[in-house]
């Protein structure tokens, strides 16, 4: 079966030398959680979209309009770009879309580009923010405001553009919210939220972020409460009687 290639249709881009953010869902949906606040705290409206034949055939509704899976974003305000995914991009896409996105970055004059994603260190609660870029000079631009992510992997598209990047030479970096796990965690994209404030002179409040990872700890530790409950039970149970 043959697809048709990747396509970026855009309208109405009103920013000039912007900086172009990238989320994709990832580990603790750091990217996707980020996406999601500047949306909401900037009343983000859609300017374009990324089309292929190899998405996931998915339509999605918000407030009964219909939204295709991967949009683009522009904020007039903070003068950035920021391309989103609801949908998981398998590998025999990622490389394709990479490049179309780093071709049209360079096109309408973008300064840098930043794969927005999580990593999981099992560490505890510390909630650091790693960066890396494809240079040593661009490295030193970002020293100041992130942990160097000195080894690892970044997998996935949010990897595949930094490659591209490699490869044309062009300015990109990483910015990888520490999270403990798998569970959405906006906690971690509070802090990569005010890494980018720091980062860009933006003011970009995390107090609702804060308030949801409220919220989804308490609901993990009432799992957990649960849980252990029913195993003690059980264990119980299995106790062998005498008398």
């Amino acid at each position: 079966m043959q697809f048709m290639g990747t396509k970026i249709l855009v309208e109405g881009i009103d920013v000039e030398n912007p900086v172009v953010l990238t989320s994709f869902p990832g580990i603790g949906l750091v990217g996707t959680i980020t996406a999601a606040h500047y949306m909401s705290e900037l009343n983000l409206e859609p300017v374009g979209l990324i089309e292929s034949e190899m998405l996931l055939p998915i339509a999605l509704a918000a407030e009964g309009i219909i939204q295709p899976p991967v949009r683009i974003y522009q904020s007039k305000e903070k003068n950035f770009i920021l391309i989103h995914s609801d949908v998981p991009i398998i590998p025999e896409l990622a490389y394709e879309m990479s490049k179309k996105i780093v071709e049209w970055a360079a096109s309408i004059k973008t300064t840098r580009i930043l794969s927005i994603a999580g990593v999981a260190t099992f560490e505890g609660d510390k909630r650091r923010v790693f960066g890396a870029a494809t240079t040593k000079e661009l490295l030193d631009e970002i020293r100041d405001y992130v942990e160097i992510f000195r080894s690892g992997t970044i997998s996935g598209i949010a990897g595949s553009i930094l490659n591209e990047c490699v490869a044309r030479k062009f300015p990109g970096f990483a910015i990888l919210g520490e999270t403990m796990g798998f569970n959405p965690d906006p906690r971690a994209a509070a802090e990569v939220v005010n890494v980018l404030n720091s980062m860009f002179g933006w003011d970009i409040s995390v107090e609702k972020l804060l308030k949801q990872a409220e919220i989804i700890e308490a609901q993990l530790q009432k799992l957990a409460d649960q849980t252990r409950m029913h195993e003690q039970a059980v264990k119980k149970e299995e106790l062998p009687m005498f008398g």
